[in-house]
């Protein structure tokens, strides 16, 4: 199996300004998620941004960069950009990594990129993981997800889905016994012939309300085909805390030599 990884990386964050150069140890994030995404075998990574500074930041620690458009709305748009760049042929198969990834494990990209190419009916592949907590179901930043019988993506919320009428009627502190509710992992395998449609099609509101790029291509009619994550990745980073919790375990790691991804 043959697949690229396109690390797409923006300078501004409203929670966390300059996010992908914050260091963590004596590296940029940006850089340890590189180095992720090397380790998972992927023909070619590369990092698409439209900031100078990240850029100079991938060039001096030996990684590949291009840039792309400051105007782009979304990640999927910036990858596609840089899928043209790169002269990926339609068939090709990318692997959307956020740069704010660091503890990725690199067998879940083999793993979002395996299940697109094992599946010629959907646009795009994606995982999740169960939910265990009522802390984390009722979390307005932890997307969720809902699919058919055959694993096909039917919403993703950051309200609760699916609603478990009775139960939630008794509590809402705790999850019902039967309880089945997913978490989006936000990582994403295309192939490149769709990457080109999707820059074509138009902004729907449902992906305006709930800030979540992926319900236009259900809202036009695409197929995202949904796994359950063959093992549980570290946390990403959206806040300073993210960053020192992300900190204090690869420094545990760096100690101990055991590998702190979850």
């Amino acid at each position: 199996m043959s697949f690229h990884v396109i690390i797409p990386a923006r300078y501004a964050s409203t929670r966390l300004p300059g996010k992908p150069l914050l260091l963590i140890g004596d590296k940029p994030m940006l850089q340890h998620v590189y180095e992720r995404a090397l380790a998972c075998g992927a023909a070619s990574v590369v990092v698409a941004t439209d900031d100078a500074r990240i850029v100079e930041a991938v060039e001096k620690f030996g990684g590949r960069v291009c840039t792309t458009s400051p105007d782009h709305q979304s990640g999927t748009e910036r990858l596609a950009e840089a899928a043209g760049q790169l002269q990926l042929p339609d068939e090709a198969v990318v692997v959307n990594l956020q740069g704010d990834e660091p503890l990725m494990p690199p067998e879940l990209l083999q793993q979002v990129a395996a299940l697109l190419e094992g599946d010629h009916g959907a646009e795009m592949a994606t995982l999740c993981s169960r939910i265990h907590t009522a802390a984390e179901l009722f979390d307005p930043h932890v997307v969720k997800v809902i699919c058919d019988r055959n694993g096909r993506a039917l919403y993703f919320s950051r309200a609760v889905i699916p609603w478990d009428r009775d139960a939630f009627a008794i509590t809402t502190e705790e999850l019902p016994a039967a309880a089945l509710h997913f978490r989006h992992l936000g990582i994403y395998a295309y192939r490149v012939g769709f990457l080109r449609r999707y820059v074509t099609l138009a902004p729907c509101e449902l992906e305006r309300m709930e800030s979540l790029e992926q319900l236009r291509v259900l809202w036009h009619g695409g197929t995202i085909q949904v796994a359950e994550a063959s093992r549980l990745p570290g946390p990403g980073v959206d806040t300073a805390a993210d960053l020192q919790r992300v900190r204090e375990l690869l420094a545990a790691q760096t100690t101990s030599g055991i590998r702190h991804d979850l």
